[in-house]
């Protein structure tokens, strides 16, 4: 699951077969949030500790990613204790 708008906001990766595109960083960290499995939050807590992430950027993805309000303020919780640590 990823927010509106993460089309628009691929990352040209130039490679010796030709050019790839790769996720944004923070909507990588969101579909990461999203899937929620230990792999991802140990992913998710090593970019905002090693400081890949803006915390008002995750919350504004977040604000727009088609989940239910449940999953939303999981997600949210745990950006939060990330930044918090």
């Amino acid at each position: 699951m990823l927010p509106e708008g993460w089309e628009a906001r691929l990352v040209p990766v130039p490679t010796p077969a030709g050019n790839g595109l790769c996720l944004e960083p923070h909507d990588l960290l969101i579909s990461k949030y999203v899937a929620g499995r230990e792999k991802d939050r140990d992913y998710t807590r090593a970019a905002v500790r090693h400081r890949l992430a803006d915390h008002a950027t995750l919350l504004e993805r977040l604000a727009r990613t088609p989940v239910d309000e449940g999953q939303r303020g999981r997600i949210s919780r745990q950006i939060e204790a990330d930044f918090a640590a």
